[in-house]
């Protein structure tokens, strides 16, 4: 059941209310009084959830755990369960168990039957690893009796290759509902966000049914099947996204880490490089420099970048009335700075306005049918908490 509300007291202590005015090239914030407060319930327990959805027209919220467990929960009564015919998925590193998604489309006032995607980290060959997405039909019996059914394979990460790291695997659905836009991290191997013979460090486009979309900017409409995964891309240059959201203009906004520095907000368009790895506001691990964006480099631009970092979980663009504030705004979960990051949009660029703080890593971010905010914190014996204007 749904535990009793609690004030957050790093939310409701004005002291303790921090925002961050940042710097647009750096992210490096003054803390000052956060103009918005709001209660917190802490509502229920997953394992080391990494994506939270609610299904179109309903109050039930679905939750992803690493390990490859779909969960659920009926917000109205608080009950969980369990969705059977989840897939198998190699576990282990930043992989496992990934997004999970619904079509808009289909929203209605009961679950029944519906299409759902989802994304994970599949083994390969000679310890190899991808992203792959999935689509199948989820039905329920009753609000907590649901099952994943027919769940094939429609598009796989282009080449599979060893690690287990940024597999990125967002995604989100165009505003008319006809693409499929898939975040594809460059597995930690950098060079290949750059190869357009790979999908690695991009986002694509796809069709429902996981075939290129007509019109990608890089597709040889002179080739059979319109050129291979190339046909696929939509934008390169990526490192490991992990945030993407349509904000109310129909534009795809994302966030993705950077190395040592430089995660970056991109606002994403047709057959735009974002630079990496030759470009970054951060540097190598090792300390080793890369060059900064600049002007003149040829590639895309970041609207906004920060370092120190805000190692970005989760993002949504919110447009509920509970928080008129954060209208227009993009929400980040934070893992690092363990705060939900507040930025707003301004034409191209963005600015960051607040950082709302908690005591844990934050994963996941959704919005709900009335407007409240749903956060799932990160790793083992996380909590889903919901937030709701005091």
């Amino acid at each position: 059941m749904i535990r009793s509300a609690r004030l957050l007291a790093a939310l409701s202590t004005p002291a303790l209310m921090l925002a961050s005015c940042a710097n647009a090239q750096t992210g490096e914030s003054d803390a000052a009084p956060a103009a918005a407060a709001f209660e917190t319930t802490d509502v229920a327990g997953f394992e080391e959830p990494w994506a939270i959805a609610f299904a179109p027209g309903t109050a039930t919220l679905f939750v992803t755990e690493k390990a490859g467990s779909v969960k659920l929960i009926d917000t109205k009564t608080g009950e969980t369960a369990t969705v059977a015919g989840a897939p198998t998925v190699a576990y282990g590193g930043q992989g496992g168990l990934g997004d999970i998604a619904f079509l808009p489309a289909e929203a209605a006032s009961t679950l029944t039957a519906r299409t759902i995607y989802l994304s994970w980290a599949e083994a390969g060959e000679n310890d190899t690893r991808g992203a792959v997405v999935g689509k199948g039909k989820l039905v329920c019996s009753a609000p907590t009796t649901c099952a994943i059914e027919g769940l094939s394979v429609i598009w796989r990460q282009t080449p599979k290759v060893t690690g287990r790291g940024h597999y990125s695997h967002r995604l989100a659905f165009s505003p008319d509902g006809k693409y499929l836009y898939v975040a594809s991290g460059e597995r930690q191997k950098m060079q290949p966000a750059q190869d357009t013979a790979a999908t690695l460090g991009k986002i694509v486009r796809l069709n429902l049914d996981g075939t290129p979309a007509a019109g990608n900017p890089m597709a040889d409409t002179s080739k059979p099947g319109g050129g291979g995964v190339t046909a696929e891309i939509w934008s390169l240059g990526h490192r490991n996204i992990l945030g993407m959201a349509w904000d109310a203009q129909g534009r795809l906004w994302e966030v993705e880490h950077g190395p040592a520095g430089g995660d970056e907000l991109n606002l994403v368009a047709a057959g735009a490089n974002y630079g990496w790895p030759i470009r970054s506001n951060g540097e190598h691990y090792n300390g080793d420099p890369i060059p900064d964006h600049a002007a003149d480099d040829g590639f895309a631009q970041p609207a906004l970048s920060w370092n120190p970092v805000i190692a970005p979980g989760g993002m949504i663009i919110y447009t509920g009335d509970q928080f008129p504030a954060w209208k227009g705004h993009a929400l980040i979960a934070g893992l690092a700075t363990q705060a939900i990051v507040d930025v707003a949009i301004e034409g191209e660029k963005a600015r960051e306005v607040a950082r709302h703080e908690f005591d844990s890593r934050l994963r996941a971010i959704a919005q709900g049918p009335d407007g409240a905010i749903w956060v799932a914190q990160d790793g083992k014996g996380a909590r889903l908490l919901k937030l709701t204007a005091k």
